[in-house]
């Protein structure tokens, strides 16, 4: 298949999508970046937590020399 039939058919069938109402887009989007800064947010505490308890394991290993 060359570069140019495939081509037009990707744009023949992006012509067949039903792309949602902005109605629908909008809170979608909205939805979908809350979860992600959420969810950073909970990763990048967990990540501090654990960073602070190993820090702590390696001072109280560090003592028992």
């Amino acid at each position: 298949m060359n570069i140019k039939k495939y081509s037009q058919e990707v744009l023949k069938e992006s012509r067949r999508v039903r792309w949602p109402k902005r109605e629908v887009l909008v809170p979608s989007i909205i939805v979908v970046v809350s979860i992600a800064v959420f969810a950073a947010m909970v990763l990048s505490l967990e990540d501090l937590l654990v960073g602070e308890l190993l820090k702590q394991l390696r001072n109280a290993f560090e003592s028992l020399r």
